[in-house]
């Protein structure tokens, strides 16, 4: 059985530049106006030149930008569920002409990141933005603040990526594009394989819906984010770590592969889970594990919401398909973990399995039950706490 095709059916596109196109193209973005990019911009760009946004070929224009916000769907009919779009300021917008080029920086270091063909220039409403991605205008909500902060005028136009901006460097082992994954699987012998999401070390819940997805499929695909988190969250080198020991002590062998991707989280809840989707499709899996509240934040999105949206998709949308998975637990009772859907006790004999509560106890040193992380888990969360107490 073959891979899942890439999202939009004409295979890969990445949009990375190499050799000589690659040398020739970082000397002239040198000579171009530069526009500054946040850190969720710096992911996209990334995403779009290792392939894992295809088959796009830029930043959206506006009537992409409306068509994803109203319906999901971009201007040319294809299925895509959060506006991947570009801002800068009014001042800069005005000094820049449409057919134009300019280079796009990285607002840290200033390192380049892409050349850019600006063919349109236009205002959005943000808060419409807001409410129809995170279904919220709240400023609390860590989306809605990366929204509001945007420049208030969008670039679009077709890019070329010059860089992978550090992420291969700093995760050599974690970090791969979906020419590489697809390429593993392949040699691995997979074509049903379903992807767990993390931004988070692995407790025991986690671990039983991946071998859950393992019962079924040929292999798991663990997918930890790279990108920025918010704050308390741990991170990628030390997730990465936990992980890989969880899966050596716990997993039958050449059941699982760990790799990363550059994305920021945006909280978007159901909304990220289909673009979470769209874009392991073009990593190669066939399916993505959706648990309890995915890629939510607070108590903005219901505990299934992230399921429920999957049965929108019109036919043939999306390839990849959602493996949802009720809220699990340690029951008691039951002498392992379980789910609604198979355990027949009550509250009292569960211990719910929260990563939240696991960071929280690691914080203040206090003790963690068995049933809710492996020791060896806990033992490398432990350093990383320690170690931060120590500076």
């Amino acid at each position: 059985m073959p891979l899942v095709e890439p999202h939009g059916g004409r295979g890969l596109k990445p949009l990375l530049l190499d050799g000589s196109n690659l040398a020739n193209e970082l000397k002239r973005a040198a000579t171009l106006p530069q526009i500054r990019v946040s850190s969720r911009e710096k992911g996209d760009i990334i995403m779009l030149g290792i392939g894992g946004f295809t088959p796009l070929n830029g930043f959206m224009t506006k009537a992409d930008w409306q068509g994803v916000c109203d319906t999901m769907t971009m201007a040319d009919g294809l299925f895509w569920p959060i506006p991947i779009t570009l801002s800068t300021d009014a001042n800069n917008a005005e000094k820049i002409a449409l057919g134009s080029d300019v280079a796009l920086v990285d607002s840290e270091d200033g390192s380049l990141l892409a050349t850019m063909q600006v063919s349109e220039k236009y205002t959005i409403d943000k808060a419409h933005e807001c409410q129809s991605v995170f279904k919220t205008t709240d400023a609390k909500h860590p989306g809605v603040q990366m929204v509001m902060a945007q420049g208030d005028v969008n670039l679009a136009g077709s890019i070329k990526v010059l860089s992978q901006g550090g992420f291969p460097e700093k995760y050599p082992e974690l970090f791969k594009t979906p020419a590489e994954t697809r390429a593993i699987f392949t040699q691995m012998g997979w074509s049903k394989i379903a992807c767990f999401q993390t931004r988070n070390p692995m407790h025991r819940s986690h671990e039983y819906l991946a071998k859950i997805a393992i019962e079924t499929c040929d292999g798991v695909l663990i997918h930890s984010l790279l990108g920025n988190l918010k704050p308390g969250d741990i991170p990628a080198e030390v997730r990465a770590k936990a992980i890989g020991t969880l899966t050596d002590l716990y997993f039958v062998k050449k059941t699982v592969v760990q790799a990363g991707y550059p994305l920021d989280m945006r909280y978007a809840g159901p909304r990220e889970a289909l673009l979470h989707a769209v874009f392991r499709q073009n990593y190669g899996c066939s399916h993505q594990i959706v648990g309890r509240d995915h890629a939510g934040v607070g108590s903005y999105y219901g505990p299934f919401d992230a399921h429920h949206i999957f049965d929108t998709v019109p036919k043939g949308a999306l390839q990849t398909e959602a493996l949802k998975i009720d809220i699990s637990f340690w029951c008691y009772k039951c002498g392992g973990m379980a789910s609604a859907k198979t355990c027949p006790h009550t509250d009292a004999d569960r211990l719910q399995v929260s990563g939240t509560e696991l960071r929280n106890a690691l914080s203040k040193g206090a003790d963690v039950a068995p049933e809710f992380s492996r020791p060896e888990v806990l033992a490398i969360l432990r350093e990383y706490y320690n170690s931060l107490e120590a500076h």
